[in-house]
């Protein structure tokens, strides 16, 4: 769909996959807050709807990178994707890393090659 949607279409010079009816060089802000408000509805459980969950389309940016550092991604690599600085990256994400502590021995023990007593 995506494809035949390009194909169809097109892109705007920066590479923007839709625009607005009357404004053709962006989407207005106030068309995507009310189709994602609409979306939530659709997609959501009523109560979660009520939270804050996803309340904004750039909150995915903020889980994608939280996920991608939490599931071992370099940060270096991380920030790259982003587009941030590893030191931005950091400064930003840095509460959403996951620290079990146990875990993260374990990882270094793995990488040590230390045997896990059971």
């Amino acid at each position: 769909m995506l494809h035949e949607h390009i194909e169809r279409f097109g892109t705007t010079p920066d590479g923007r996959l839709f625009v607005g009816e009357h404004n053709t060089d962006h989407l207005p802000s106030f068309t995507v807050r009310r189709v994602w408000a609409h979306a939530r509805k659709t997609v959501l459980a009523e109560p979660a709807v009520k939270t804050p969950l996803a309340a904004t389309p750039y909150d995915l940016r903020h889980a994608a990178v939280s996920t991608w550092i939490n599931a071992g991604v370099p940060p270096t690599q991380v920030a790259e994707w982003a587009g941030h600085s590893v030191d931005v990256l950091l400064k930003i994400y840095a509460k959403c890393i996951d620290d079990d502590a146990t875990r993260l021995r374990s990882k270094i023990e793995d990488a040590l090659g230390h045997a896990r007593e059971g």
